[in-house]
C-alpha cells in the first residue's frame, strides 16, 4: 500500500517523536510503499496498520 511521507511525519509528530519524525521526513521517499519501505518503517517504529486506522476506518473497509 502507498502511504504519503507526510502522514508518516504527522504521526510521528502526534505521538511526541520529533526525532523521528525528523528521520523519517530525510529518508523516507515522498511515497512510501509499506512493503518495499517496511525495513525503514520498522526503524522508525512504524505500524503500517496504524497509519490505515488514521484513516477513518477506511482500511478496514478495503480490507486491507
Amino acid at each position: 500500500m502507498q502511504i504519503d511521507k507526510q502522514q508518516i511525519i504527522d504521526k510521528l509528530k502526534e505521538m511526541g517523536h520529533q526525532d523521528k519524525a525528523g528521520q523519517a521526513e530525510s529518508e523516507l521517499p515522498d511515497q512510501v510503499d509499506t512493503d518495499r519501505d517496511a525495513g525503514l518503517l520498522q526503524r522508525l517504529g512504524v505500524d503500517p496498520s496504524d497509519l490505515l486506522g488514521g484513516l477513518g476506518g477506511l482500511g478496514g473497509k478495503l480490507g486491507l
